[in-house]
């Protein structure tokens, strides 16, 4: 992708109750109807969220590997922008026309179209192969109403990257570990190393850590409570605010802020990101890390109360009216296999969601993904809601509100709160 997290309301509240024209969600066919899976033929069309220039050649390989393993399928592969992938599939499934057979579904996403009756349920299926190996976090991405809807493919979370050249130059051979020692770290490679600090990507995924590290959330699923307008959030906010007026961050726009960021990482312009592992191709390709021990992989810094970076990564889910659902199967199958994994863990360090994969030489092998797995591993999960994907963008305009100057940080999470109980009408 971008990649940003996708801009998720683009779907009104209301829709959650209106119900899938484009096909049922009912029960799925018996796991055992395919005899030979190689026998099985027909056209499917992948709707893959990738960036394509540094994440699409390695789904496209495989594409190839599963065409050659199973010769009688075709797969008609699109790459669609993963913040309007969302909003396509809901339309096309809405309308019953022109909805992918799989897509590459956020998992903030999956209980949304499942709840919708979008998506073609799984279990017992041959799309899920031996689902104990999955690590339990991204396998409960996967569930609504306690069936199976998707298939792990990759999990992620957010870390500080960090040009440790400029760092060193600045005067720190370590990364900071608190929010005090980003400021200070990010002051110090301004006055003494000639590049910006911090550069902040004004995306409501990217907020996360801040609140998550005063201790704030957005909900209070058990008690079906929403918590965004609490004083520690309202804490992390201005500790936002304050990276930024104290000149650790230079104002970011309030669009376009990811490519921004990352640019002027891989130019050297700035020191430090807060970004994933789905970053780690492109950042590869910028100047400053054509020597890739230059960069540097670190957990968030901690705020007041704790360090902690949210739970993100994406499924594979199967339209529940695709014309070929055991190609379909197959190909949902294929994709999530330990090799397939593996493969997408050595080429572009995205974090396998297998147990196994992790043993694979090709996946030990990364550094990257080496560095990323216990971070990972502390990552907080999200609600898997069917609202879960529209929390985001009241959260995004607040943030873009706050960095444009027009509002305060009490004021942006009044609004939010205001807008998160548009969504959710029975939460207190």
């Amino acid at each position: 992708m971008r990649r940003l997290l996708p801009a998720a309301a683009v779907v009104a509240a209301s829709t959650l109750m209106i119900s899938a024209c484009g096909g049922g969600g009912g029960t799925a066919p018996p796991a055992a109807s395919v005899s030979d899976p190689s026998k099985v033929s027909g056209e499917i069309t992948w709707w893959d969220t990738t960036r394509p220039d540094s994440e699409g050649p390695t789904f496209q390989a495989l594409i190839k590997e599963f065409e050659a393993k199973y010769p009688q399928v075709k797969v008609k592969y699109v790459n669609v922008p993963s913040d309007q992938a969302q909003g396509q599939f809901q339309t096309a499934a809405q309308a019953g026309a022109g909805a992918p057979d799989v897509i590459r579904s956020e998992v903030a996403w999956t209980s949304q179209f499942a709840s919708l009756g979008y998506l073609q349920p799984l279990d017992g299926t041959r799309a899920v192969d031996n689902g104990a190996d999955f690590l339990p976090g991204p396998l409960s991405s996967t569930k609504y109403n306690g069936k199976t809807y998707a298939v792990p493919q990759v999990t992620d979370t957010l870390a500080l990257i960090y040009n440790k050249r400029l760092l060193k130059q600045a005067g720190h051979e370590e990364p900071p570990k608190t929010i005090a020692e980003l400021k200070q770290t990010a002051l110090d490679v301004k006055a003494k190393a000639g590049a910006e600090g911090l550069a902040l990507n004004v995306d409501s995924y990217f907020l996360l850590p801040f609140m998550y590290g005063e201790g704030g959330d957005l909900l209070d699923v058990a008690n079906k409570k929403i918590v965004v307008n609490s004083p520690q959030n309202v804490k992390a906010i201005q500790t936002v605010a304050d990276l930024i007026s104290s000149g650790a961050a230079p104002k970011p726009a309030t669009t376009e802020s990811y490519a921004n960021a990352m640019t002027a990482l891989k130019e050297g312009k700035a020191a430090m990101i807060y970004n994933g592992p789905w970053s780690l191709s492109e950042i590869y390709q910028g100047k400053e890390f054509k020597d890739k021990k230059n960069l540097g992989i670190a957990p968030v810094p901690a705020g007041s109360v704790k360090a902690g970076a949210p739970t993100g990564g994406w499924n594979l889910a199967i339209y529940a009216g695709s014309k070929n659902i055991p190609a379909a199967y197959e190909f949902v199958r294929f994709m999530t296999t330990v090799d397939a994994q593996a493969k997408i863990a050595k080429e572009i360090s995205l974090l396998p969601t297998r147990t196994s994969a992790y043993a694979k030489p090709d996946v030990q092998g990364n550094p990257d993904v080496v560095v990323f797995k216990p971070i990972m591993d502390t990552a907080v999960p999200r609600p898997w809601i069917p609202e879960g994907g529209q929390l985001f963008q009241p959260l995004l305009e607040g943030y873009q509100a706050l960095v444009g100057g027009k509002s305060a940080p009490a004021d942006v999470l009044k609004t939010v709160d205001e807008q998160y109980h548009g969504i959710m009408k029975d939460w207190s």
